[in-house]
């Protein structure tokens, strides 16, 4: 095994990115039984692992039911919201100017997100999306902030998935992820700081309009 991770870390990171990919919707149940045989594990290594994602706020544990993968509510957006603009504001603020490669990892991320938009595929242009506001986080150069920040998105996508027609959802922020990258790349930072308040702000209302909504209860 690579990178000196154990299996218990390689199951979470796998299990944590099939939550990012929106394959693991909230409600869905992680059956020991199951990771048992798809992992070639341990019971207590499953355990371990489902463990953890209960820690990072993933999964919560229920009574007769087992380990499901978390439903999250209008407090749990304020509060990520709360975090996305400390990093990600504070990482446009604090930004030097943008490097090639910098530039290149938030263009593939647009695009992919665009290829997903022409598949009508919008659980990926979602995932994509948050691809790209991670390469903001990067602009810090700090690796626990990123790793923080994995997790961050995480619960994002939990949140994104209890929208009832994602495609209205997601159709109005792939060319503001766009302009907000053209800002940086013209060294723009005050206007790259505008856009992305601006942005956070319409999408923390959207959804939380979405949790207020009575079809969400």
């Amino acid at each position: 095994m690579s990178s000196g991770l154990s299996l218990a870390d390689h199951i979470t990171l796998e299990l944590r990115a099939d939550i990012i990919g929106g394959r693991l919707l909230p409600g869905r149940a992680l059956v020991e039984g199951d990771l048992v045989i798809a992992y070639n594990a341990s019971r207590n290594t499953i355990r371990e692992a489902l463990h953890r994602l209960g820690q990072e706020g993933l999964t919560f544990y229920v009574r007769n039911k087992g380990v499901m993968v978390r439903q999250l509510g209008a407090d749990q957006v304020r509060d990520l919201f709360q975090v996305r603009r400390t990093l990600e504001l504070q990482a446009i603020s604090a930004s030097r100017p943008l490097r090639e490669y910098q530039s290149d990892h938030m263009i593939e991320a647009i695009e992919a997100a665009q290829l997903a938009r022409e598949r009508e595929d919008w659980r990926a242009v979602g995932t994509h999306s948050l691809r790209f506001h991670q390469h903001i986080v990067g602009l810090l150069r700090s690796p626990l902030f990123d790793e923080f920040f994995t997790n961050v998105v995480a619960q994002l996508r939990l949140v994104f998935s209890a929208a009832p027609d994602e495609s209205r959802f997601q159709t109005p922020w792939l060319e503001r992820d766009r302009h907000i990258h053209d800002l940086l790349v013209e060294g723009d930072k005050s206007g790259a700081y505008d856009a992305l308040s601006d942005y956070l702000d319409d999408s923390e209302q959207q959804l939380l309009e979405l949790f207020n909504h009575p079809s969400c209860h």
